[in-house]
């Protein structure tokens, strides 16, 4: 995944190597610094905004709204983060249907 490569090349550069990101924002960060951000934005596609939607689920209402549907993708309490670590999605677990 990126976000691990990033993390290994940060260590093999060091915090003198900077890049801009986002790419047109004049913000110099050092490669643990943007794997950070990019592990931040990959988390945020699966946990509500304000208005209680995953963008994970765009448009589609049945998804978003749906008390069936809505949770079924990740248990947001299973997210954590660690001071000074990247964040770490688990699964949820399996989803029991009945027949």
């Amino acid at each position: 995944m990126k976000v691990t490569y990033e993390q290994n090349q940060a260590a093999a550069y060091g915090d003198d190597f900077k890049i801009e990101c986002p790419t047109g924002s004049g913000k110099l960060m050092n490669l643990f610094e943007v794997s950070r951000e990019i592990a931040d934005r990959l988390t945020r596609i699966f946990l509500r905004d304000e208005q209680g939607k995953r963008p994970v689920y765009g448009g589609t209402e049945k998804f978003q709204r749906d008390p069936h549907w809505r949770d079924h993708s990740m248990n947001t309490s299973t997210a954590t983060t660690a001071p000074g670590s990247v964040p770490v999605i688990r699964p949820a677990g399996r989803v029991s249907w009945r027949s």
